[in-house]
Formats: C-alpha cells, structure tokens, sequence
C-alpha cells in the first residue's frame, strides 16, 4: 500500500531533456546506472555459479533474534527503507485503497486520469488540481508518528547509517533526522525551484506554504513561469543523491529495516538487494512485499526477500502495522519507555510551537484589522 506522502511509480521507458546546468548531475546518475548494471551481472553469475559465501547471521528468523543481533554490538550501520505505512497513522490518506484511498477522490478536480495530478507535462498546463491538492497534504499539518521517532531513535544511538524515504511529507525532518541522515528518493516540499530550464531559483518551504495557502498559483519572482515543490513527478529523474549515496551505503549495511512499503516503486524496490548477503533483513509491514519470483530464481535474478523457503536464512517479516511493529522492537531491546517519551515530549512541543504560531497570527491579524479600523485624525489648520 502506498499513501499521500509516497509518490507514484516512476516510468523508466520516459526519456527527461537534461538541464544544461545540470548535465553532470546526469552523467553522474548514468554512471550509477552503469555500476547497478555491474552489480547486477556480479550477482547473477554469482549465484549462478554459487560463488560467495552467506553467513548466516540470525539464531532464527524473528524479530527477537534481530533484537538480539542489535544488543550484540555487531550492529553498526543500519539502513532503513520506509515508505507508505509509516505515515498513514499521522493521518496522511494513502494512494490506492478503494473508497478511500487519494486517487479515488480526485472527482472534484476533472483529471483524465488520477496520475496525471502528479505528470509532469499535465502540471505545467494544469497546475491548479496539484496545488488545490498539496494545500490539503501540505507538511505542518500531521505529526511524526512512533515509526519515525524510532528512526530518531537509532541515530540517537549512533546505529543509524541513513534512511532512504519514498515519502514527501517531511515527516523524518520534523522527527529529527536531518539531511545527511536522509535520502529522500522522491523528492521533498522542503524546497522549490522554478521549473524554468534558464532560471531554477530556489524557494523555500515558507514561500511555498504562504502561495499555497493564499490559494496563489505560485510563479516565479524572476521569471514569472510556475515554482513546483522538489517532489518527483512522473516524467523527472531522481535525485542524484539517491544514486551517488546507495553506492556508499548498501555494502556497509549490516541490517535492513524496510517499513510500511509494497517494495513495487523501482529503482526504490531494488535497493534490498544492494546489501551483502549475509546483511540481515528485517519487514514491518501490514503484509509480506517484496519477495522474489521462483522463476528469476531459478534463473540467478537474486535479492529478493525469501521469508518463507526451505533456504531462507536472513529475511524476517514482522506482520503489524509500522507503529506496532517500532513498538514492539523497541521493547525487545529495552528502549520502549524511552521511544514511548521520545513521542510524548515532542509532540507537546510542536503543540506548543503550533499554538504560539497561530496566536501570533491571530493577534497579527487583529492588530491589522484595528489599525484599518481607526479614522486617521484631521489635520489642524495652521
């Protein structure tokens, strides 16, 4: 399941004009493309000539034996993989579900089809359906949940590597995770560009917010052509970052969380198989994703999740919801207090700074409304 805060699939067969300014961003990425072709021959011929060994890391394949291999302290550069799941308990709707799900309540805005509110040709002509739509989804509105304060939790610890985000909604800044903790694979509303090739200035999430919820179309100071938020749309690249970092990251992981998602979206899905063999692997979800297809089995196609087989060795799938599932590892290993106050306390002050914010504007709008309100005094004859 994905939601709101996840984007939609990316097409791979849509070639994107590059930016002339940014050209080496892409021969950086084409270059990416051609190491993940590598790997991918390395581990085909790998498995296929059973070469390389797969430690068997986990006493079994549950979630007390991952806790176990936490406390160990041979636990040291944890990655996770979160997506969809992580922030519908905030409140953020998810895409896909029937009657309820985003794309089934898109009527009201006349699409041809409910992707195109986030296709990048039909926003350029139609900008109107997505900002109507990113006023309601807008960051500032929903809470971090006890998922992301978990993450916070493990950089706390100093066991988080990085965390690697479909999700849009800001929520993992606004936990704690900053911007080297994080690769936020479809984008951000954290900052905006004008989509101008021969402009692209940048815009910050204030602005933004500030057009958006004037109900202003937001275009550009210097150019006047739209300002979209730094968030993927069909029809764009990936981050840079995205691929330059996984490179670094995947072989140095020593245990993959992956929470709340279908692992369907690619390049996102493939990462699983970026870490070593012996990397242990462990699914919060509401169900199992990501498992590999017997026939690329058989034909060498490795890295997908096997929970289930008579060879399965490293894949654990905690089946809950991610908030439970957190909750749950978290008092495994004797942190369930401490995450349960991690939650409380920050919650309460951004309840705190939330209510500060409006009574500013309030005694803001007050203050402008009694000065209109007073007749300017006549002047003396001299």
């Amino acid at each position: 399941m994905s939601d709101a805060s996840e984007l939609p699939k990316k097409e791979e067969e849509e070639e994107v004009t590059p930016e002339p300014e940014e050209q080496s961003d892409d021969s950086s990425e084409e270059e990416a493309a051609g190491d993940t072709d590598m790997d991918f021959l390395r581990n085909l011929f790998s498995s296929t000539l059973g070469l390389g060994s797969a430690d068997k890391v986990l006493d079994e394949l549950t979630l007390e034996a991952v806790a176990q291999y936490i406390k160990s302290g041979k636990c040291k550069n944890i990655i996770c993989m979160v997506g969809a799941g992580i922030s519908t308990s905030a409140g953020i709707p998810d895409f896909r579900s029937p009657g309820t799900g985003l794309y089934a309540n898109l009527q009201k805005y006349s699409l041809p089809y409910p992707e195109a509110i986030f296709q990048i040709d039909y926003f350029k002509k139609h900008p109107e359906p997505f900002f109507a739509l990113a006023k309601e989804l807008y960051p500032g509105q929903f809470k971090p949940t006890i998922c992301h304060y978990f993450m916070k939790l493990l950089k706390d610890k100093g066991l988080l590597r990085r965390c690697y985000s479909q999700n849009i909604d800001t929520l993992e800044r606004v936990a704690g995770l900053e911007g080297d903790d994080l690769i936020e694979a479809h984008g951000t509303f954290y900052t905006s560009h004008c989509v101008s090739f021969c402009c692209r200035k940048e815009y910050n999430l204030d602005w933004m917010k500030g057009k958006i919820f004037s109900d202003d179309i937001p275009r550009c100071d210097k150019c006047s052509s739209l300002v979209k938020p730094d968030i993927v749309f069909f029809g764009e690249n990936l981050p840079v970052r995205f691929f330059t970092s996984m490179k670094m990251d995947f072989p140095r992981c020593d245990l993959l969380i992956i929470m709340g998602t279908s692992l369907q979206v690619q390049p996102f899905a493939g990462l699983v198989g970026r870490v070593s063999k012996s990397c242990p692997r462990l699914l919060i979800n509401m169900e199992k994703a990501g498992q590999a297809d017997p026939l690329f089995g058989l034909l060498g196609f490795g890295g997908g999740m096997d929970f289930d087989s008579d060879k399965a060795y490293r894949d654990v799938a905690h089946i809950s919801t991610c908030d439970e599932g957190c909750l749950a590892l978290a008092d495994l290993l004797g942190w369930k207090l401490e995450l349960e106050e991690l939650v409380k306390q920050e919650h309460a002050r951004i309840d705190s700074q939330d209510k500060k914010e409006k009574g500013g504007e309030s005694k803001g709008a007050a203050a402008k409304a009694s000065s209109a309100s007073v007749e300017p005094e006549p002047q003396k004859e001299e």
